[in-house]
């Protein structure tokens, strides 16, 4: 698909000493020519295990920055792409041309590019959203999941926070994401965490993506999504076999308790959930203690 994109300049990006990441790009997806794709690739090529990572709204990969090294220490492999529209990766100019599906599209191709098999998904926000949904297209690769606050949204409405989120998403062309960041999880960041989550966008012409997903979540029928979103907990309700973790940011008022209790019904065989009492909406924030019990919950050692 030809369309217009931006590409954060590399020197936004030139101190992350919180993120030792070395920046890796695909430009090859077949539906998305001329588009490049940024991602994080830890641990062996080799490995037998692959925990795929999906942020969601307006973060990028640098949100698993404390889980990647716990899950690369087993000896596994970590994938963390950046959608596009957010932190490395290309960024549309005009809203209309990010929807559900150019999402979704270009994950199932990420993956396949990559022939990524035996995946633990690791999923929060719009990477649920999405990510929650691509396991019913590709069973054979996935092996087990690590869910934290998001839902697969019906064409219901679900909680009082998000239509709040949404209305205040929907007034500004330029979102602060650093400012976001800073108010939810202020206890677990330092100034660097800071900057780097505002790094992806130097204005507000970079920020088509931030300010399209919160309209995008599919909560009236008919919505793009919608669909999707039903298949997909008919498939984890009834035919995953794999093993599941679990955990709830308790002071998330978008997609706190009661919605990821919701979620934990639709999961085959999930088991009680990690409640963490401290951690907001973004869960990862929080992300050693949920790494370390999901690693214990799946009988994988250190």
């Amino acid at each position: 698909m030809a369309i217009d994109v931006l590409r954060t300049p590399e020197e936004r990006f030139a101190v992350l000493p919180n993120f030792p990441f070395a920046p890796k790009y695909t430009e090859t997806l077949p539906s998305y020519q001329g588009m490049r794709m940024h991602y994080v690739d830890e641990g062996p090529q080799s490995a037998e295990d692959v925990y795929l990572c999906l942020h969601g709204e307006p973060t990028w990969a640098y949100l698993y920055r404390k889980m990647i090294p716990i899950f690369t220490a087993t000896g596994a492999r970590v994938i963390a792409p950046d959608f596009f529209g957010f932190g490395r990766s290309d960024k549309p100019v005009n809203d209309a041309d990010i929807t559900y599906s150019f999402h979704r599209d270009s994950l199932l191709e990420f993956i396949e590019s990559l022939d990524l098999n035996n995946i633990t998904l690791v999923c929060q926000d719009w990477g649920g959203i999405l990510g929650l949904s691509l396991p019913m297209d590709m069973a054979h690769r996935f092996k087990r999941l690590i869910v934290m606050n998001t839902c697969l949204p019906v064409g219901e409405r679900f909680s009082d926070g998000f239509d709040a989120w949404k209305a205040y998403a929907g007034q500004f062309n330029d979102i602060s994401s650093a400012g976001l960041m800073g108010l939810l999880c202020s206890s677990q960041m330092d100034w660097f965490d800071v900057a780097a989550y505002a790094a992806p966008f130097p204005d507000e012409t970079y920020q088509a993506g931030v300010r399209r997903f919160p309209q995008l979540v599919p909560i009236e029928p008919g919505m793009e999504g919608v669909s999707y979103s039903q298949r997909a907990r008919e498939f984890w309700a009834t035919q995953w076999e794999g093993d599941s973790f679990m955990a709830i940011g308790m002071q998330d008022f978008v997609l706190g308790k009661d919605v990821m209790d919701e979620l934990h019904g639709s999961i085959r065989g999930c088991p009680p959930a990690l409640e963490i009492e401290a951690a907001h909406h973004f869960v990862q924030e929080w992300g050693e203690e949920v790494a370390h019990a999901a690693l214990r919950s799946f009988g994988v050692s250190k």
